[in-house]
């Protein structure tokens, strides 16, 4: 293919270089002609001999000139056309290895000009499907790992019920009753982290409240707030209220933040959340009371699977999912969100378009 394009591009000169050619024969032939028989004319010079000779030498150089022009002009276009193809056929080979599951493959970007940008932004795509590859494979990784453990658990105490060495006793059922719903979280988690990566595709904006929705949630859950004695403060800004999006994936979301700031509050701490607006739009942030989360694991809250402190989150039942699924959700309005954490304080934040 390489090698057809190359010609193809070469044999766009011919035409071009033959028009130029055929035009200065015939500017020749009718009008430098026709001046030189009338200067021969003038000048009382027999113009017959003279026209013809004139005319045989001009043909005679015009073509030694047009085979040098098309010698010049091949050699010309196929060093720049390899040059500019060189880049194009290293994608197609890159663009093998990657449909092959190489993913490391990357194009070498020698220039700034256009050819140069496509081969930056395909190198931006293949790290992107790089990344996409690693998170599929730690995904499934860490799945089968949360799996694993409650089946482990509820193969060993059947294993000893069957055996008998585990007597059939009320603390025995309600352990495996707990590794079981322990299963179904995580089962839910999955479908729902599922539904949040296809969000963008069953989007139904409508206006709403955010603030009606913050507090739906917050009245939703007094109970597990009276349970640790958590503080619950709503605090909107002027004009942060009415917000253009889809209310069910926002409330998943809302949720899901709330339930993350809920289980690392400790008892007696406080959980606000407040909005308001900045250039990018409307920001709703979820702030919490206790130990905070190490800078070195910020960046990563949002990955799949991913727990700063494993085993108090496997404690409570978490597999790492929920702030991902926030992630997702607002994603696919085309909104942000971060986190920060200092000073035994830590804020969760998602910021929706205007």
């Amino acid at each position: 293919m390489y090698n057809r394009l190359l010609w193809k591009l070469l044999a766009i000169n011919i035409p071009v270089v033959a028009g130029v050619i055929l035009v200065v024969w015939l500017a020749i032939d009718y009008l430098a002609a026709d001046y030189f028989a009338v200067l021969m004319e003038e000048y009382h010079v027999s113009p017959n001999d003279a026209h013809g000779i004139f005319l045989n030498a001009v043909h005679r150089y015009l073509l030694g000139a047009t085979l040098c022009a098309f010698a010049l002009a091949a050699a010309l276009s196929f060093l720049l056309t390899r040059k500019v193809l060189r880049p194009l056929s290293e994608m197609m080979q890159v663009t093998r290895r990657l449909s092959d599951g190489d993913y490391t493959a990357r194009v070498q970007v020698q220039s700034k000009d256009e050819i140069g940008r496509l081969g930056a932004a395909f190198n931006r795509m293949a790290d992107n499907l790089e990344r996409i590859e690693r998170l599929r494979k730690t995904m499934v990784a860490d799945a089968a790992h949360e799996l694993r453990t409650p089946l482990t658990n509820i193969r060993g105490y059947l294993e000893g019920l069957q055996e008998g060495v585990v007597s059939p006793s009320q603390e025995t059922f309600e352990m495996l009753h707990s590794e079981m719903l322990r299963l179904v979280r995580l089962s839910e988690d999955l479908l729902s982290l599922a539904r949040a990566d296809a969000a963008k595709l069953d989007l139904r904006p409508q206006p709403f409240s955010m603030r009606d929705l913050v507090e739906e949630v917050l009245d939703f859950n007094r109970l597990r707030l009276s349970a640790k004695d958590l503080k619950a403060e709503v605090r909107f800004h002027e004009g942060a209220d009415a917000v253009l999006a889809d209310r069910d994936k926002l409330l998943q979301a809302v949720r899901n933040l709330f339930d993350n700031a809920w289980q690392y509050t400790p008892p007696g701490g406080r959980i606000q959340v407040s909005a308001k607006r900045v250039p990018e739009g409307l920001r709703v942030s979820f702030v919490n009371t206790g130990q905070g989360i190490a800078a070195e694991d910020l960046p990563y809250i949002f990955e799949r699977f991913y727990r700063a402190d494993k085993s108090r989150s496997r404690d409570h039942g978490g597999a790492g999912i929920g702030l991902s699924i926030v992630k997702e959700l607002v994603e696919a309005h085309d909104g942000k969100v971060g986190a920060t954490s200092a000073d035994g304080q830590t804020t969760v934040w998602f910021t929706l378009p205007c």
